[in-house]
C-alpha cells in the first residue's frame, strides 16, 4: 500500500478551531448569518425543495457565477462542495502515476499531498521573500518540464497574502503552454483585495485554464461549502462525471444561498462588509506586529491572513501549540506550509475578538523571550 501522506493543516484547524476561545488560524472573513444574508437580499428560502438538485449546480446558480467571468457561459461552470472537492475532482481528472505536478510554494497543500498520494512528482517553484512573494522565471521554467500535467497557482495567495504580477502570470502561461499543462488557477482569495481591483482571474489567459473559487474566503460563506470550476465545457463535463462518485452535488438549501449571495443586488453588500473587515483588522494586525519587535512581513494584498517570519527560539509548531493548550488561541504554525520560523495569523475575526487574541500572543511572546533573553530584531514590512 502506498504511504498516505495527511492533510496536517486542515486536520489542525479542524481539530481545534471550535475548541479555542480564539481562532486565529481562520484565512477568511468572520461568517455572515443566514438572517444577515436574508436581510441583504430581501429573499426567503421558505419554499425550497429539500430534495435532490442538478448535481453540477443549478442552472441558476452556474448562470450566476458565469457572470463573473468575461466570456463564460454555464457549460464552463461545475459547482461542488467546496473548492476542495472541485480541487479534488479537477486533479483526479489530469494526474496519474509518473507524470509531474508543478505548484507555487509556499501555499494551501492539498495540492501537493493529492499528488503525492496519487503517486506523481511534485515540482516546487519557490516563491521568493526578497522579491515580494513572486517567483523567479528561472524557477519557473526549471520546474516545468515535458512531463508535467498541471501547474496549481494560488491567486491571491495562501499563505502569503500577495497577488501575482503581470510578469509572474504571462511566465507561468509561457511555461504552461510550452509544455501543454493545465494550469489549475485556485482564485478564492478574490475579492477580498485590501485596495484596488479584483485580482483578474486566469480564465481566459489561456486554453487550458480551470479557475475555481467558493463562498469560503471572500464572501464569509464558508458553512455553504459551495465551490466551483470555470474550464473549458468538455472538461467541466468530465470533473462533473467525477463527482458523480463523490458528493453527487450541492444541497438544494446551499445552492438557493448561494444564487442569493452571488445576486447583482447582494454580492457588492457582501464585499464591501468583507473589505471593512480585512481593513479594520489588518489595521490592528499591523500596529501588533510592529509592536512586538520580532516579525518580519509582508503586507497582505488580499485576504484576511499575514504570513509573518518571527524571530524567537522556538519552532512554529511548538509555538502554535503552546498558544493552543496554554492561551486558547489557534494560528497556524510554517511548519504546515513546510516552511519553519513562519506563522500565518489570520485577521477576519471582530475587532474585540481579535485584539483580545493577540493580546493573548504578545503575552506569550513576551513570555519566550523573557525566559530566553532573546532580543530579537524590529519588526517591519518588507516591502513598506
Amino acid at each position: 500500500m502506498r504511504e498516505f501522506h495527511p492533510f496536517v493543516m486542515e486536520r489542525w484547524q479542524s481539530t481545534y478551531e471550535n475548541r479555542v476561545e480564539r481562532n486565529l488560524s481562520e484565512s477568511g472573513v468572520h461568517p455572515l448569518t443566514v438572517a444577515g444574508l436574508l436581510d441583504m437580499a430581501g429573499d426567503t428560502i421558505r419554499d425550497t425543495l429539500i430534495g435532490y438538485g442538478q448535481s453540477n449546480g443549478s442552472d441558476s446558480l452556474r448562470q450566476t457565477i458565469a457572470s463573473l467571468y468575461s466570456g463564460a457561459s454555464t457549460d464552463h461552470v461545475c459547482v461542488g462542495n467546496g473548492s476542495a472537492e472541485i480541487n479534488f475532482v479537477s486533479l483526479w481528472t489530469l494526474l496519474e502515476p509518473g507524470t509531474s505536478i508543478a505548484i507555487l510554494s509556499p501555499t494551501y497543500m492539498q495540492a501537493a499531498g493529492l499528488a503525492r498520494n496519487m503517486g506523481v512528482e511534485v515540482r516546487e517553484i519557490p516563491l521568493r521573500e526578497d522579491a515580494g512573494w513572486q517567483p523567479d522565471p528561472a524557477d519557473i521554467a526549471a520546474a516545468v518540464t515535458s512531463n508535467t500535467r498541471v501547474i496549481v497557482v494560488t491567486n491571491p495567495g495562501n499563505p502569503t497574502g500577495t497577488v501575482l504580477s503581470a510578469e509572474s502570470r504571462a511566465a507561468l502561461i509561457l511555461a504552461a503552454d510550452r509544455v501543454g499543462a493545465w494550469i489549475l488557477a485556485d482564485e478564492v482569495y478574490a475579492g477580498a483585495e485590501l485596495d484596488g481591483p479584483r485580482t483578474p482571474s486566469f480564465h481566459g489567459t489561456y486554453e487550458r485554464v480551470i479557475a475555481t473559487g467558493s463562498l469560503s474566503k471572500a464572501w464569509g460563506l464558508p458553512g455553504l461549502r459551495v465551490g466551483w470550476a470555470v474550464a473549458p465545457p468538455a472538461f467541466a463535463e468530465q470533473i462533473w462525471a467525477r463527482k458523480d462518485y463523490t458528493t453527487i452535488g450541492p444541497g438544494e438549501l446551499t445552492d438557493r444561498l448561494a444564487t442569493i449571495a452571488l445576486s447583482p443586488a447582494v454580492r457588492p453588500r457582501i464585499l464591501e462588509r468583507t473589505k471593512a473587515r480585512i481593513l479594520a483588522g489588518w489595521s490592528i494586525t499591523r500596529d501588533w506586529f510592529d509592536q512586538q519587535g520580532c516579525f518580519t512581513y509582508t503586507t497582505p494584498a488580499a485576504g484576511a491572513i499575514c504570513w509573518a517570519r518571527y524571530d524567537l527560539p522556538i519552532t512554529s509548531i511548538e509555538l502554535a501549540e503552546r498558544l493552543r493548550v496554554e492561551h486558547s488561541v489557534l494560528v497556524v504554525p510554517g511548519s504546515h506550509f513546510e516552511r519553519d520560523e513562519f506563522v500565518r495569523i489570520g485577521f477576519g475575526i471582530p475587532e474585540g475578538e481579535l485584539s483580545e487574541a493577540l493580546s493573548r500572543v504578545g503575552q506569550f511572546i513576551a513570555g519566550v523571550r523573557s525566559r530566553s533573553g532573546a532580543l530579537g530584531v524590529a519588526s517591519r514590512d518588507l516591502i513598506a
